[in-house]
């Protein structure tokens, strides 16, 4: 029994100690990069239907704060905005969490800012929105709510008196998306969204997607359909006949293929 005693009391002199687990970091870092063969923001082609190379850098907190930043090649900008514009510079942040199980929520807001030279006399395409969503399980409503100026450039026009009238602040986006995941790292995706231009309901329109996406292990491919009802070339007040001879239909139907990487 002594022997036993004093063996133990060896042991435990020279055990090493333990050392404490350092604890986790409540911020993330995180960068993103894609490939497409347009960029199509709520149904409407913003490379005037071109490849498109994406990429941006997100913070997040575990109290549930986060802010980001992402860019993109567009072609509709220049010549009607800006001098020399090549890229949309997204700037967000906001507060997200869960509640009642399966239910989550997302506020927050978003910058869009396109580089190059305000062209003097007319609107700015930048644009800032206010966004709030909810969420079930596979389901998301959102909806993004205008709070500059004008949204993207729209302005009011009186068809009447062929002038523009008022601006644009007070648009609103509604969008229903569901990511359903059908199989080990493969989802069917579907979305349709209602976006209003306040004053212009020539420039309003509704639009929808459905696609899948693979996670292939070194990123995700996507493949995509979507389509609109905006009105574009052939329609009387095309608001969406765009390019430099204004004859690409910037909202007519498209399948879109991408790669995503996310670090």
């Amino acid at each position: 029994m002594k022997k036993s005693l004093i063996a133990l009391a060896l042991v435990g002199a020279f055990a090493a100690p333990a050392i404490a687990e350092e604890p986790a970091s409540p911020h993330t870092l995180s960068a993103n990069v894609a490939i497409a063969t347009d960029y199509i923001f709520r149904g409407i082609s913003q490379t005037n239907h071109k490849a498109a190379i994406q990429g941006g850098f997100d913070y997040s907190h575990a109290s549930g704060f986060y802010a980001g930043t992402w860019a993109s090649n567009v072609d509709w900008v220049s010549p009607l905005y800006k001098d020399d514009n090549s890229m949309e510079l997204d700037v967000y942040g906001g507060y997200r969490g869960s509640f009642a199980g399966d239910f989550t929520y997302d506020v927050g807001g978003a910058y869009y800012y396109y580089t190059g030279k305000k062209i003097s006399g007319v609107e700015t395409p930048d644009s800032a929105e206010l966004y709030a969503a909810i969420g079930w399980k596979f389901l998301t409503l959102k909806y993004s709510h205008t709070v500059s100026q004008n949204l993207f450039g729209w302005q009011g026009y009186s068809y009447s008196t062929g002038a523009n009238t008022k601006d644009s602040r007070g648009s609103g986006y509604l969008d229903l998306s569901a990511t359903i995941p059908v199989a080990e790292g493969l989802n069917v995706i579907a979305h349709v969204g209602r976006q209003e231009i306040k004053n212009n309901s020539a420039a309003s329109y509704t639009d929808w997607k459905l696609g899948v996406t693979k996670d292939v292990g070194f990123g995700v491919v996507g493949l995509t359909y979507t389509d609109t009802n905006a009105r574009g070339c052939g329609n009387t007040h095309a608001q969406y006949c765009w390019g430099a001879k204004g004859n690409v239909d910037v909202g007519d139907g498209r399948f879109v293929l991408s790669f995503a990487k996310s670090f």
